[in-house]
């Protein structure tokens, strides 16, 4: 019988469990830079199966948060090689997220203050988070987006692939693209967001074109066993909806099957909420997802998110419903995890306060077995 703590290969990675990390916005990286405190956090952690890094922007464009880490600049390059030289040292395996917010940003973090874009100018209606000047943060509402032209969008494709280029010179294993929680390829995706009429909107088809051209773009960059995908079929993050959830993402996942994957991660329900959440008038089967994709000859690993515990993950895997399970706040709090999972010990509590912004409180203070002993 398969186990949690079993090792696997995801594509052209070899992990050495089946908990992964999942990516965690955490807002301290100041001007987009990976720093020793980041190296800290990361090498703490290196015990999961798959690192998977907090959302990394592809450019400032791309950027929704503030002190979020990016990989258009070569001091961030420099930064995240320190990164994953300390995962690596410690036996462990990180891929970087590659991101773009679209519409969830604000004016201030613009290139010239320009306004975010996005497939359709419907606002999220959501906030993102601002540090300030003296160093305080708040969150605000995001701002007005713009529509991309039709033109603007194979820059955007480019862009995806010149960061899973830089990725790769950082020393990661791999990337996961961010195609999910109401981001710019989820906006692309779903109805609630995409009000296009060109090759872009409409259809199942055009909607898709834009994850499909990304995930083309990146796999022929560095080849598909080091690309992985995180999609949410119905998370409403980020002001983020859909129609007809159940069809999109069949197909979505019957075009994914052909392209030799790492992995695939799903968010089930509501990001950080309900794992059962639908949309209003809607149904949505994780099941007949995952069947579809193996159906059309899928074999990546599928990787599953959103409330497991310890128990419910070791089910998961060894009910051969998921291959990993990915875990983030328990994560933020136990940064020795696994070993937590191991022994069935008690898991320290995550202080919520500390989540977004600050310094070393919260983020690498979490005491492991090894240091309260």
């Amino acid at each position: 019988m398969t186990t949690l703590f079993d090792p696997m290969k995801l594509g052209d990675i070899d992990v050495s469990n089946r908990v992964a990390m999942a990516p965690l916005t955490r807002n301290r990286s100041p001007k987009a830079i990976p720093n020793d405190l980041n190296v800290t956090y990361y090498e703490q952690r290196a015990g999961a199966g798959l690192i998977i890094t907090e959302g990394t922007p592809v450019t400032q464009q791309g950027q929704g948060y503030s002190d979020v880490p990016g990989l258009y600049l070569p001091q961030a390059v420099d930064g995240w090689k320190k990164v994953t030289a300390a995962v690596h040292a410690k036996g462990g395996k990180i891929v970087t997220q590659l991101w773009h917010v679209g519409r969830v940003s604000h004016t201030s973090l613009q290139p010239s203050g320009a306004a975010p874009v996005a497939p359709s100018p419907v606002p999220a209606g959501g906030k993102t988070f601002i540090i300030n000047d003296d160093g305080t943060g708040a969150f605000l509402e995001t701002s007005e987006p713009r529509a991309l032209e039709a033109s603007e969008i194979a820059e955007i494709v480019e862009d995806f692939r010149r960061a899973a280029r830089a990725a790769l010179d950082a020393g990661f294993d791999g990337v996961e693209i961010h195609g999910a929680n109401g981001y710019l390829i989820d906006q692309f995706l779903k109805t609630g967001a995409n009000q296009r009429t060109d090759e872009y909107g409409g259809s199942i088809e055009n909607r898709t074109r834009f994850l499909l051209q990304v995930v083309d773009a990146v796999t022929r960059e560095i080849g598909p066993g080091r690309t992985g995908l995180r999609l949410s079929p119905t998370t409403p993050a980020n002001g983020i909806s859909d129609k007809d959830p159940q069809a999109l993402f069949n197909y979505v996942a019957e075009q994914l099957a052909t392209r030799e994957l790492s992995f695939i991660h799903v968010i089930e329900g509501a990001t950080g909420g309900e794992r059962g959440f639908q949309y209003e008038g809607t149904t949505f089967d994780y099941e007949a997802f995952k069947a579809a994709f193996r159906k059309a000859g899928g074999k990546a690993a599928w990787m599953v998110n959103n409330g497991y515990n310890r128990e419910s993950a070791m089910q998961a895997v060894e009910s051969g419903r998921a291959d990993l399970v990915s875990f983030g706040r328990l994560f933020i709090a136990n940064p020795d995890l696994v070993e937590r999972f191991k022994s069935g010990t008690v898991l320290n509590e995550p202080d919520r306060d500390t989540f977004y912004g600050g310094g070393a409180k919260g983020y690498t203070d979490y005491p492991s077995l090894q240091s309260a002993a």
